[in-house]
């Protein structure tokens, strides 16, 4: 697994990077984050953040910033336990993930689905058939009620609208930035984990890559939990991004109607 990013730097930024492999799940055998201004190496910090996330903190001046990222992972995954807090925290909307303006909308399209298995795979299905996958299709400011009315989007959209429609359902729901081996054209993944039958499970409306493959990056409500890098003050022009995700091994075979789950 690993990301290459390039940015360009106008005044003094304080920079977080949300890039590194999560502590939970996959242990990490080899692992390595370089930062550099103009050439030079940057100091960086690690944050733990919450659900096993690790943000890296930058500050920089004026320049450009190179930032390479790379980790060896292997399984298996160990599956998080449920927390009480979390539980709540997940079934309220978000900014991204308007579940109370689409209540009467999952009501009417999953009446009679009372949680469990069969309700994840009818919301799964029914975000997969009414959107299109459009690269560029979305705005970074886009949410859930955004991306039902224009039926196109991209991953963080398809679960965005997942999550506010399993919500809307009184069930917990929440969004994890992930690497996906076999995902093309590669890039970050976004999907959705919903708490089913005391578990979290994995639900990926775009089928764009295997969900036993996945590796947690971070987890929050929606995208602004998880964003790879968020700068405040200067101004930041990001140049470059290429991310790489694959297996020792053939992938998996992704079997829809399976409950998976995520480490």
């Amino acid at each position: 697994m690993g990301a290459h990013l390039v940015f360009d730097v106008q005044q003094p930024a304080y920079a977080v990077l949300q890039i590194a492999v999560s502590s939970w799940g996959a242990s990490v055998l080899d692992e390595e984050l370089t930062v550099r201004c103009d050439g030079e190496p940057v100091v960086t910090g690690e944050i733990a953040m919450p659900h096993g996330g690790r943000a890296h903190v930058v500050e920089v001046t004026d320049g450009r910033v190179t930032v390479d990222y790379r980790a060896v992972v292997v399984g298996p995954t160990v599956v998080p336990s449920v927390d009480e807090g979390d539980r709540i925290q997940f079934l309220r909307p978000s900014r991204y993930a308007e579940s109370d303006r689409l209540t009467p909308t999952a009501h009417g399209e999953f009446a009679g689905l009372v949680g469990g298995p069969q309700l994840l795979a009818a919301v799964s299905s029914w975000v997969g058939s009414r959107l299109s996958y459009v690269p560029g299709s979305s705005l970074p400011t886009s949410g859930a009620v955004d991306t039902l009315l224009q039926r196109e989007g991209v991953c963080r959209d398809y679960a965005h609208l997942a999550i506010a429609l399993l919500r809307a359902m009184d069930i917990p729901a929440r969004l994890a930035a992930v690497y996906a081996p076999g995902l093309t054209p590669m890039d970050f993944h976004a999907v959705a984990e919903a708490l089913i039958d005391g578990t979290w499970r994995v639900v990926d409306p775009t089928l764009l890559a295997p969900r036993t493959s996945l590796v947690r990056i971070a987890t929050g409500r929606d995208a602004s939990d998880t964003s790879f890098l968020s700068t405040y003050g200067g101004l930041v022009t990001l140049q470059e991004l290429q991310v790489t995700a694959v297996t020792d091994g053939p992938l998996p075979e992704e079997d829809v109607s399976a409950l998976v789950s995520l480490g």
